[in-house]
């Protein structure tokens, strides 16, 4: 400010707060600025972090599951050769068991089902229990109802062998499921 009659500067001390006072603000809102962006990065690099962690672990599953059920279609295909072989041993009758002449196929026969079931145990692939259990749509597959004494929905006929590798379904059972007779 300045005096009217001489001219002179007068200091009453307001310019001198408010130029002081503009100076000293700026720092702390530079400051305030600075403590929320870093806060902010803070909580991004967290969640990259987190984020990178979890792409790692579904990866790791993955790889796990690629290893552990790489044979899944293989075993699925195989399942029909265990399946005609277990048809045609059980169409030999008592006599044709006995029957010196083809008593070598017979027994050439089961030695190789018995194999192909070791070779099944030895990579998880298990048969899927049906009879007399109650159904269960996650591992048996309803193909028929059948009039009987049991209670309604307990398998009572297996028509096809279902089986698991591991934890997962191979091929369900399909089954004949018990209903109450009229």
């Amino acid at each position: 400010m300045t005096n009217i009659e001489n001219d002179t500067p007068v200091d009453d001390g307001a310019t001198e707060e408010a130029e002081t006072a503009t100076p000293a603000a700026e720092p702390q809102d530079d400051a305030a600025r600075f403590a929320e962006q870093l806060a902010a990065l803070q909580q991004d690099l967290l969640y990259a972090r987190a984020e990178t962690q979890n792409v790692t672990r579904r990866k790791d599953k993955e790889i796990a599951d690629a290893h552990a059920y790489a044979s899944t279609k293989f075993a699925r295909d195989i399942l029909s050769v265990a399946d005609n072989l277990g048809r045609a041993l059980a169409t030999l009758t008592a006599e044709q068991r006995e029957d010196a002449a083809i008593k070598p196929l017979i027994t050439g026969l089961e030695a190789t089902e018995r194999e192909l079931l070791s070779v099944f145990e030895r990579n998880g692939i298990t048969r899927i229990a049906a009879i007399g259990l109650p159904l269960d749509p996650n591992q048996h597959q309803a193909m028929l109802e059948i009039p009987s004494d049991k209670e309604s929905g307990t398998i009572v006929q297996e028509m096809q062998a279902g089986y698991m590798m591991k934890d997962r379904l191979l091929r369900p059972a399909m089954v004949g499921v018990a209903k109450k007779a009229d």
